[in-house]
């Protein structure tokens, strides 16, 4: 799968997760407080929608995070393998140690 791909697929899945939590309320009452009393229990009741919407929402936000990590490996990566470790230091040159660890006296001070 391309990278696009996985991008058109996440905005899609970010968009409908973005729909079901709006529709949420969150005091318990929702998309299933707006069809009244009588409507919602033909619906499956109040508690069967809130326990879908958490579901579908939980679901969304478990595809949305699988996704993005799953994008990661899709993104193409020109020169990855070009890329050598194993000559780096051949061409670096060292300076040799200071062996003569004593400062330069100043002898004006003792005059």
């Amino acid at each position: 799968m391309s990278y696009n791909l996985f991008l058109g697929i996440i905005l899609l899945v970010a968009i409908i997760l973005i729909l079901i939590v709006m529709v949420q309320n969150p005091k318990g009452g929702g998309l299933s407080s707006s069809f009244g009393g009588g409507g919602a229990q033909s619906l499956g009741g109040v508690q069967n929608t809130n326990n879908f919407l958490d579901r579908t929402t939980w679901t969304l936000a478990i595809a949305m995070f699988a996704l993005i990590l799953l994008s990661n490996f899709s993104i193409e990566r020109k020169g990855a393998t070009d890329f050598k470790l194993n000559n780096t230091l051949e061409d670096v040159k060292t300076t040799p140690a200071n062996t003569n660890n004593t400062l330069p006296v100043n002898d004006s001070l003792n005059k």
